[in-house]
């Protein structure tokens, strides 16, 4: 098999580290492995593969070597900048923030449901939001099924999507600190706030997933409302999806297309009081699927319950499942 030239940009940041974990566990071609961070982390020393590696500053001269691959983790700014100046070098960026996201001219891929979209990369490729990633994994067959009309989400979002400073400020916390990630305690409570409020009131978050769920089902006529929510728990994501469809549908043939959508796994069965959770999420790569109910206050609705760990699936795992699409 061939192998590949691989950088990882934000190495020493919590999804970097992650992405480094998931190419170690998948044992993805690496021929040589570059790490970028910014100034204050060069020189930390990283294993990969039992091979120490030392981290290297980044700065526009870092591509001039031959690099295919890069992942991208180190925020929006630093996006912008530098995945031009890769591409321009000939390396494949595949990136974590949502600069590019919503650009016409880039990819927005969940293997699992779009992966024929890599076909028209030109250099660029980006990774969704961890909450819509796992929301839209069990939503492609039944949207190919029976045409879903309109979304409707509810988050439960984990304060390590904020980063070590969300898990600080609930750490913290529960030791009676005030927060210093969020504008308000964490501990034993949920914020209805992430990311900073527009204008019509809706967070960047929430838009997030509403345009970006229209892109990557690749139908802009479905009606998309969110609204996302910080909880004190450590890791993974839960979403409440709320559908609507256009045709009528059985729910024995809801459980079957789930249970044949790769990376879902169902657990569902409440008078065992299984279903998932988001402590089981914790540390696998897999979205998980349950709750699933009809909706009886319209008519063709579905309530389902989705979590996932939003540091591997929702950014390190599908970031390597898109390079993996190069293989």
């Amino acid at each position: 098999m061939k192998k590949f030239n691989v950088a990882v940009v934000g190495a020493t940041g919590m999804v970097g580290r992650m992405m480094l974990k998931v190419l170690e566990e998948r044992t993805f071609p690496i021929e040589n492995l570059y790490l970028f961070s910014s100034g204050k982390s060069k020189g930390t020393k990283i294993t990969f593969c039992d091979k120490e590696y030392t981290v290297e500053e980044l700065d526009e001269h870092s591509f001039d070597r031959k690099i295919d691959i890069a992942l991208f983790s180190a925020g929006g700014n630093v996006s912008k900048t530098y995945a031009p100046i890769a591409k321009s070098k000939g390396t494949v960026v595949i990136d974590n923030s949502s600069a590019w996201r919503m650009d016409k001219e880039v990819p927005l891929i969940v293997p699992e449901v779009n992966p024929d979209d890599v076909k028209w990369q030109s250099g660029i490729i980006a990774n969704p939001n961890c909450s819509t990633i796992q929301s839209v994994v069990p939503l492609v067959k039944l949207h190919e099924r029976f045409k879903i009309k309109r979304i409707v989400y509810s988050t439960y979002q984990s304060v390590s999507g904020s980063g070590v400073g969300g898990i600080k400020d609930l750490e913290e916390g529960m030791k009676g600190q005030p927060p210093q990630k969020y504008p308000h305690p964490i501990a034993y409570n949920c914020i209805p706030h992430i990311d900073v409020f527009n204008e019509d009131g809706y967070t960047k978050e929430e838009i997030k997933m509403i345009k970006e769920t229209q892109k990557i089902l690749g139908d802009e006529n479905i009606r998309v409302t969110a609204t996302t929510v910080r909880v004190p728990v450590k890791y993974s994501h839960s979403v409440s999806i709320n559908l609507e469809f256009e045709k009528p549908f059985e729910l024995d043939e809801v459980f079957s297309l789930l249970k044949s959508t790769d990376g879902v796994v169902v657990e569902d069965d409440v008078k065992n009081n299984i279903y998932p959770m988001a402590i089981h999420a914790e540390g696998k790569d897999e979205v998980f699927v349950g709750r699933v109910r009809r909706d009886f206050s319209i008519e063709n609705g579905l309530n389902m319950w989705v979590v996932a760990d939003n540091i591997r699936k929702g950014a390190a795992t599908n970031s390597v499942q898109i390079a993996e699409l190069f293989l």
